[in-house]
């Protein structure tokens, strides 16, 4: 059946069901990972892509929208590397964590499975989900001391870890051996395969419900929608060149700022994202790849124009200038594991670049970082005594205003839809104590309307000693208000070592502090950035604001 041809609400009810098999694959990962990572903040994320592009076609609604946008490339790397080997055929299921073919970080390990209905291959399904631990030199993985992808995590190319419906042992045993973690991977691994299976079985069921030509006749069409919608909304934008660029604090090696640079021309129905004026690629791992800089701006995108319908038409209507050899472009074996920063950051200057065009539309920049904060020891009791244990966790902070209202008080970043890692789960799973988990009074950037609030984590130690990294950025440059609005507040981490508190030389990035029992370690996150000018918000909000302890008494939020 041709796409022209599928009528409105036959379209209508197949996006529901599709999108329902990815959301149905996500839930069933969430529930089943061992990881709290995955089963709390939901850091995976499942989609259907295109049998022979590897394209987004449907992605699930609590799943990570940058994994979404990156995985196209996972599925494309997939496809490239069977054709040259073994081939794809019904019941593989091939897994790998390289960030350059299929970017994010050497956590984040992508399964792709082809779908398969009376011998033909259909579409693929995907599952991205970030595993506990992978090897490298820190427990965690987000070593802000890397200087090679080595020192990160074990790098696994694409292979076959199920062939012809059957599990690849040797593939595993590999996988098994390269993590401080090994019951963790299991458990994971296997909910990403229950994921895939169930989405599996509700494809051919929807198939033979439907109808094979008429399911691929609404994925084109709402494909084409999407790419329709996307110029639309485009050319409501002002014709013009707008630029922005904001700094990551540094790379964790050398100790100096690095430049997003972003020069956005509209034009008619088109837009352009050049970045050729940002850093080069650098010594520690905030360098990204293309695949994971592409996820970035698709998920900015996706903030700025929340009607158009999540596939890859939404990047039909944009061309992207990132030239080899940047910060952003960067190629095996530069570190990418600090990944998150540098793409929060591009979407940063995206919002900032649209601000000049059309504030309305934009918002201030969201506090841009994940404070990734790993404490790790071994069990000193005698029950469980030398079992390693892994805290690993991220923390949020506060959005930036917009022209509707204030932003959101301590939400999580906006390249996903995960949760932050309740403490109450965390204390029951770790030897630790929150001594502290508040909004941060004072960290939101000031104006019409004012930021949301940042965070203070303080997390004391309970073990007989145990090992610290922090990977955090904004500690030098604060989120940016639009519109005239404030900046919000900068990062600040400290740890106490017997009774004196330190902060890391580089502000924001520190690996190797060794904590002893009763230590802590602190976070105090920045606020969102501020809209408009602050003399224009009303007497009301004000007096909300200092009642409540948000600001000040006598400041204006």
């Amino acid at each position: 059946m041709s796409e022209d041809l599928i009528d409105p609400v036959t379209l209508a009810v197949l996006k529901g069901r599709l999108e329902q098999i990815a959301d149905e694959m996500d839930a069933t990962l969430y529930r089943s990972a061992f990881n709290p990572i995955i089963a709390e903040a939901h850091d995976a994320c499942h989609g259907i892509y295109d049998a022979s592009t590897g394209d987004t076609l449907v992605q699930g609604k609590s799943g990570l929208p940058v994994f979404v946008g990156a995985m196209a490339f996972a599925v494309r790397a997939a496809i490239r590397v069977a054709k040259e080997t073994v081939g794809m055929q019904a019941g593989d299921i091939w897994l790998f964590n390289d960030p350059y073919e299929g970017g994010t970080h050497a956590n984040d390990f992508k399964l792709v499975m082809p779908v398969y209905e009376d011998g033909q291959l259909v579409c693929f399904i995907a599952s991205a989900a970030h595993w506990h631990d992978v090897g490298g030199a820190v427990p965690g993985n987000y070593n802000p001391a890397a200087t090679e992808c080595w020192q990160e995590a074990v790098q696994i190319p694409p292979v076959r870890i199920v062939k012809s419906g059957r599990m690849c042992e040797d593939v595993l045993a590999i996988l098994k051996a390269n993590t401080r973690l090994p019951n963790s991977l299991w458990g994971d691994l296997n909910g990403q395969l229950a994921a895939l299976e169930l989405g599996h079985a509700r494809l051919q069921a929807l198939f033979e419900a439907q109808g094979l030509q008429t399911v691929l006749a609404a994925l084109a069409a709402l494909r084409s929608r999407a790419k329709r919608m996307m110029h639309a909304q485009v050319a409501e934008i002002p014709n013009g060149h707008y630029a922005f660029e904001d700094l990551l604090d540094n790379d964790g090696v050398n100790d100096e700022p690095l430049t997003i640079a972003l020069d956005m021309t509209v034009s008619g129905e088109h837009l352009t994202l050049d970045f050729s004026r940002t850093s080069p690629h650098c010594a520690g791992p905030v360098n990204i790849s293309e695949a994971t800089a592409v996820a970035a701006c698709y998920v900015a995108l996706k903030h700025l124009f929340p009607q158009v319908p999540a596939n890859a038409g939404v990047l039909d209507a944009v061309t992207f200038v990132m030239p080899p050899g940047r910060l952003i472009t960067a190629q095996h074996p530069r570190p990418v594991g600090g990944y998150t920063e540098t793409i929060l950051r591009m979407i940063d200057v995206i919002f900032s670049a649209m601000a000049k065009a059309d504030p309305k539309r934009a918002m201030g920049q969201a506090y841009g970082t994940i404070n990734a904060l790993s404490i790790a020891g071994h069990r000193s009791d005698e029950a469980r005594k030398g079992q390693r244990w892994v805290m690993f966790s991220f923390f949020g902070g506060g959005h930036g205003a917009h022209a509707s209202g204030d932003g959101l008080s301590h939400g999580n970043a906006p390249i996903s839809t995960a949760t932050i890692p309740p403490l109450e789960i965390l204390e029951a799973a770790y030897p630790v104590r929150f001594t502290q988990w508040a909004l941060r009074p004072d960290s939101a950037g000031k104006g019409q309307y004012r930021g949301g609030l940042g965070a203070i984590y303080e997390i004391e130690l309970l073990e007989t000693s145990a090992q610290t990294f922090i990977f955090g950025e904004r500690g030098k440059s604060a989120p940016k208000g639009i519109a005239g609005g404030g900046e919000g507040a900068l990062n600040v981490f400290s740890y106490s070592q017997g009774g004196q508190v330190r902060r890391p030389p580089m502000v924001s990035k520190m690996v190797g502090i060794e904590l002893k029992q009763g230590d802590r370690v602190r976070l105090e996150t920045p606020g969102g950035g501020g809209y408009g000018q602050a003399n224009k918000r009303t007497a009301e909000a004000v007096t909300y604001d200092t009642t409540n302890g948000y600001v000040a008494p006598g400041e204006k939020a």
